[in-house]
Order: structure tokens, then C-alpha cells, then sequence
């Protein structure tokens, strides 16, 4: 495929936690495309906006206010002790629809116990730039240090949508009874969606390896992205009750009852996507491994390398005319620049214009 690359040099902060409007001006001025919005983030995972202010999670168990070009770093007291391993921790993050009035939001977060790791949903409450928890969902969700999903996002039916990885255990994608290796859904106070496909279950579909993204399009088709074996990462249109072939097939392989992906990287390559959005037909997928922001193109079947140069990429957002994303090079698997990690933002204007 092609790649149309953009880069971007590091920009030096005045404060620890903000960065100048000035230079956020002078590196658009040098680069023509890209911004930086805020630097010093600590393991960003998802992003989410109320107005003009940014929630960003933090895999060690903080959020990231941004409003303002400054950065307030909100504690989140949980009841349970969170698990910092290699891919787990404070992750998926989606405000409540009322959250004007409410001050809720909902959260994805791995923590252990004596019986091991598990993943579990709940909602947290802001007050006084604290996240408490207050109430449990859904829990003991499979867990691991790998492979433990945690996308949450609010489709356009006003219900929960949670992506769960396979917690590296290969069959377990294939247990209908597990809650793990799936896509689930649920309703917003935590009940299951008398519609959900199989009965008093949250599983909406099976047979996934680790899915971290998921996105609508304006025709309610539902998109999600997952982690491949090695290579071989796909994405999906996900439909209710549907079986998406983990482990028993990857990639281009078919299989009758099972669904082949719309696009995979192939054997031979990975992307590791994560956090997607969609616009005019087009596809926006935040790739780790891959180190960029990868355009999908609906109607050609295309895809392209967008956004480049800046590392490995973890959640991407659309909001007034701006693609809106994260580096994650502090994870553990990149090579952290200087104040990393950033959010940033490049005009959807300039991405067309190729």
C-alpha cells in the first residue's frame, strides 16, 4: 500500500504539564499540519471530550484533564487494586450521556485479586477532580497481563459496547459462555439488552483475539479492530450473534459459520490496532505496532498510512473538523521522545487535500 506520510519534531514545554500556545503555533508553522494539544501524558489509553475539555485514561490509574492547553492529573480511587502488567490496567473511558448533570462516566480497568486478574465495568463519579467508583456493572471479566480488549463506547442504540480479549487463552474466544474473546453489549444501568443475540447473555459476537476499537458509521454499520496472531490484524463489521473465527481461522482464511475480516494486515505484517473513528466513508484507525494513524477507505478498499513519524499510536478521536490522537510510547514497547506522551490534533481539511 501506500503511504502518505506527515512528521512532526518534538516540542519543548514551558511547564511540566502544559505546553505554550506559542509553540504549538511555531511547530504548525514548520510542519504545516499537525499540533501538538498537550504533552506529558503517562500511558494514554482513551480519549473522551465534554465541551472543550479532554478526559484522557491512564493505564496506571489516573485521568488526564486537558482544558485550556493545561493538564490536570485526576486521581481515581478504586475499590479494587489495579493491575499494571503489560497490557492491562485503566483503560476504556466513555462519558454517560447526562454527564453535564450526572458527573458519571464509564470505565473498563484490570485488577487482581487472590483468584487472579480479572477485567470489570463500572461507573465513576467526579467530584472535586476525584473519580470515585460507584457502582459495578459487570465483573470478573477473564484477565491477563495481555490480551484483555477494554474499548467501551455508547453506540447510537444508547447502549454500552465493550471490546474483551481472549486473556491468552485461544479457546476460550469459542466459549459462548465465557465473557471473554468477545464483543458485549449491555444497557446503560448494566442489564442485558433483551435483543442481545444470544439469550440473558452480554455477549453480542464471539471469536475474537483482542478487539480494541470500535466505531459506527452514520448508517449504524458497526466497524471493530483487533489484534491478529503475529500478523494477520483485522477489521471487522461486527453483527449480532456472528462468529469472527478466533482461533479457528486468521486473516484470509474462511470457514463456513465463521466471518473473514474486511481488511487484514496479511501474513506478513501487523498494524496492532487499536482506537478508531470514522469520516465520509473513511475509516481512522490508531495502529501500536504499525506507528501511525491508518486511513481505510470504504469504497475503494484501500488503506493508507496517514499520519507517521511520531511512534506508536493509541486512540484516535473526531471532533469539529480535527482527527484527534495519542502516542503511546511509554508503554513499555516504544522509545519515549521528549515529553511524550502527546495528544494531537491535524484538521480533517488537510487529510483530504491529498
Amino acid at each position: 500500500m501506500v503511504g502518505f506520510l506527515f512528521f512532526v519534531g518534538c516540542s519543548p514545554t514551558g511547564q511540566q504539564d502544559s505546553l505554550d500556545t506559542e509553540e504549538i503555533n511555531q511547530e504548525e508553522q514548520v510542519n504545516g499540519k499537525i499540533e501538538v494539544v498537550i504533552g506529558n501524558l503517562n500511558v494514554p489509553w482513551s480519549i473522551e471530550r465534554h465541551n472543550d475539555i479532554f478526559y484522557v485514561t491512564e493505564r496506571p490509574g489516573t485521568i488526564a484533564k486537558i482544558e485550556n492547553g493545561e493538564l490536570i492529573r485526576q486521581d481515581v480511587e478504586l475499590s479494587k487494586e489495579l493491575s499494571t502488567g503489560s497490557e492491562d490496567g485503566l483503560m476504556g473511558f466513555v462519558l454517560s450521556p447526562n454527564f453535564e448533570k450526572s458527573s458519571i462516566a464509564y470505565a473498563y480497568y484490570t485488577y487482581e485479586d487472590n483468584r487472579g486478574q480479572f477485567n470489570r465495568v463500572v461507573t465513576l463519579r467526579l467530584e472535586d477532580n476525584i473519580w470515585t467508583e460507584e457502582n459495578v456493572l459487570l465483573d470478573n471479566i477473564l484477565g491477563n497481563s495481555w490480551h484483555d480488549g477494554g474499548r467501551l463506547e455508547i453506540g447510537p442504540d444508547e447502549t454500552l459496547y465493550i471490546t474483551v480479549g481472549d486473556a491468552y487463552e485461544r479457546s476460550i474466544s469459542q466459549d459462548s459462555t465465557s465473557l471473554a474473546g468477545k464483543i458485549l453489549r449491555m444497557n446503560l444501568d448494566g442489564s442485558i439488552p433483551g435483543d442481545n443475540p444470544f439469550p440473558n447473555s452480554y455477549v453480542y459476537s464471539l471469536g475474537h483475539r483482542n478487539p480494541q476499537g470500535i466505531t459506527w458509521l452514520p448508517d449504524g454499520t458497526l466497524y471493530a479492530s483487533e489484534h491478529g496472531n503475529e500478523a494477520n490484524d483485522e477489521i471487522n463489521v461486527i453483527e449480532a450473534g456472528q462468529n469472527y473465527g478466533w482461533p479457528l481461522i486468521e486473516g484470509t482464511e474462511e470457514e463456513d459459520g465463521l466471518v473473514p475480516p474486511q481488511f487484514t494486515s496479511g501474513s506478513s505484517s501487523t498494524w496492532a490496532p487499536s482506537g478508531m473513528d470514522n469520516h465520509n466513508g473513511k475509516l481512522y484507525v490508531a495502529a501500536l505496532r504499525g506507528s501511525a494513524v491508518l486511513e481505510f477507505d470504504l469504497e475503494t478498499g484501500q488503506y493508507y498510512e496517514v499520519i507517521s513519524g511520531i511512534g506508536r499510536i493509541r486512540d484516535v478521536r473526531i471532533e469539529d473538523n480535527y482527527l484527534y490522537f495519542i502516542s503511546n510510547n511509554k508503554d513499555g514497547r516504544g522509545t519515549p521522545r521528549e515529553n511524550d506522551d502527546k495528544l494531537y490534533r491535524i484538521s480533517l481539511s488537510e487529510l483530504e487535500r491529498r
